[in-house]
């Protein structure tokens, strides 16, 4: 990348080199979307017309762009400052957890709720579950909850960005509730479920930028969501759609009973993980 002028294929066939030794798990995506945000175009558009001449000013920039992504193991979002989720685009950093095509699933089982329900969105990080369901069913009353300030700030800036009437406070689970959101109807979770010893199986571009806190959860993984479920059961929270870690199922299932949630509903990602733990309060149970 060291030419006056390089062209979009030149700049991958470079990219590529530096992407592939790393051991970056998708180098060419990768290197075509660093391309096409240099030229400023789409990738589908860099792609038809490989003889685009990059813009003198963009080589330097593109230059770190692969040096981060290829050295440091930066995530591809963080670099470029924004992740696709459902039907929006977030704005994403270092301060919050870059949302999975997973957690997806959360938002396809709370669009089934009913109108103009009250929604918490716990552990909300960027906002991704909160505002991607306010996309789709604006009639629902949805507020975020996060106990990182940080991330609060970008979750309120997506919102501000993506012209979505959601609110986002700083709050420890359902506590956060106290802070004048008042009762809810439902709560959605993503929180974090990776046991402290995955830590060293984990990819570079995790462990290294990502926020531990949005990630780690004890010994099992499971400690944030024992807490929430036990906090859910004592405030007696009608509807749960909670996400889980591989092989936590049984012990989920197990204490949302204990918490006089009815027979909880699991759904599987599309590796065929249960990933998505649905529960509804049993009737008549009283708060725990």
């Amino acid at each position: 990348m060291a030419f006056a002028t390089i062209t979009a294929q030149e700049a991958l066939d470079s990219a590529l080199v530096a992407l592939s030794a790393s051991g970056v798990d998708s180098p060419r995506l990768d290197a075509e979307l660093l391309i096409a945000r240099a030229c400023g175009v789409d990738r589908a558009t860099l792609v038809a017309a490989p003889e685009t001449i990059l813009p003198a000013e963009s080589i330097a920039p593109l230059r770190e762009w692969v040096r981060r992504r290829a050295l440091e193991r930066e995530p591809l979002a963080y670099i470029l400052g924004s992740k696709p989720f459902r039907r929006i685009e977030l704005t994403v950093d270092h301060r919050v957890l870059i949302p999975r095509p997973e957690t997806e699933l959360l938002v396809d089982v709370a669009l089934a709720l009913p109108a103009q329900a009250r929604v918490l969105d716990v552990g909300t990080g960027s906002g991704a579950i909160a505002l991607a369901l306010k996309h789709e069913r604006p009639d629902l009353r949805i507020a975020g909850s996060d106990t990182s300030a940080d991330a609060i700030d970008v979750a309120r800036a997506n919102a501000a960005r993506l012209d979505l009437d959601v609110s986002f406070v700083v709050g420890d689970l359902l506590n956060a509730l106290d802070s004048g959101l008042g009762p809810v109807d439902a709560v959605v979770c993503n929180p974090p479920y990776v046991a402290d010893g995955e830590r060293r199986r984990l990819a570079p571009e995790i462990v290294r930028h990502e926020p531990s806190d949005a990630l780690f959860a004890g010994a099992d993984g499971l400690t944030l969501l024992h807490r929430l479920i036990e906090e859910a059961g004592a405030r007696a929270v009608a509807w749960l759609a909670l996400e889980i870690g591989a092989g936590q199922r049984n012990a989920v299932t197990v204490q949302l009973r204990h918490a006089c949630y009815e027979e909880p509903s699991v759904l599987a990602d599309l590796a065929g993980i249960p990933r998505v733990v649905v529960a509804r309060r049993a009737a008549g149970a009283a708060a725990r």
